[in-house]
């Protein structure tokens, strides 16, 4: 049995266990009700992992008719919306669940995506950098990561670095942050440092468009003409129509 139809009984089984269980009707508990809201939220989000998200919908309105103002259900509302391409829903339930936990890194992480999804980059800088502050979150080295991706897009270049730099201090394994690190040290004329960059990058992460024609480059710099001509033959053969191969082919730096 795979993990998430395991993890679907486990949490139907607890919701009867919760709504039967005893002479006494659990719902009428602050207890049971509470066990009720966090069992329709973990279904919730299980559906959502499962890719669907209608279904989803309904156990996390059970648990916000149990508790309207849960943080956790309108976080995972959010998520659904997002998927769904309803953003102002999303929005809705994102704000709804930081009135409830301002602080926390994860929901705040999380928003920060959509709203750089949603192309509201000057918002989602403002709060990643409100995520950056909690330095015990597990998952801080995505967040400088985020925070990079987004300097980029407001074309802050030098301060985009300086935050990659701090991803691969918390954490050396962060492929999009060593790729960038790799393209921005190679653009600088800093060959050695993008070659470490761009070799720690492959030896993590599947090769796209942008990484071979890097390593083409890379290796005509250093004078290696096998690896060149085998990174220009995987981009031609993988991303023939690409903007990078056409690049490749002109020779455009």
């Amino acid at each position: 049995m795979s993990s998430r139809p395991a993890l679907l009984l486990l949490v139907v089984s607890l919701l009867a266990g919760c709504v039967t269980t005893g002479d006494v009707d659990p719902m009428r508990t602050a207890k049971g009700r509470d066990q009720a809201r966090d069992a329709y939220v973990q279904l919730g989000i299980a559906y959502i992992q499962q890719g669907d998200t209608q279904l989803a919908k309904v156990p996390l309105k059970n648990a916000l008719d149990l508790d309207s103002s849960n943080a956790d259900a309108h976080a995972a509302l959010a998520m659904a919306f997002q998927i769904e391409m309803e953003p102002k829903l999303a929005d809705e339930h994102f704000r709804k669940a930081l009135s409830q936990r301002p602080n926390d890194a994860r929901l705040l992480n999380n928003y920060g995506g959509f709203l750089f999804e949603q192309k509201r980059y000057q918002e989602a800088m403002n709060t990643y950098l409100k995520a950056a502050e909690d330095n015990l979150y597990s998952e801080r080295s995505r967040v400088f990561e985020n925070l990079g991706l987004t300097a980029l897009q407001l074309n802050q270049r030098e301060q985009a670095k300086e935050y990659f730099q701090r991803t691969l201090r918390l954490s050396s394994r962060q492929p999009r942050a060593l790729l960038e690190m790799a393209v921005m040290s190679y653009e600088d004329k800093e060959y050695v440092p993008a070659r470490g960059y761009y070799d720690s990058y492959s030896e993590m992460a599947p090769q796209n468009a942008r990484s071979l024609l890097l390593g083409a480059r890379l290796a005509e710099i250093f004078e290696d003409r096998d690896k060149a001509a085998s990174l220009g033959l995987q981009l031609r053969r993988l991303y023939p129509a690409s903007q990078e191969y056409q690049q490749f082919v002109s020779g455009q730096q």
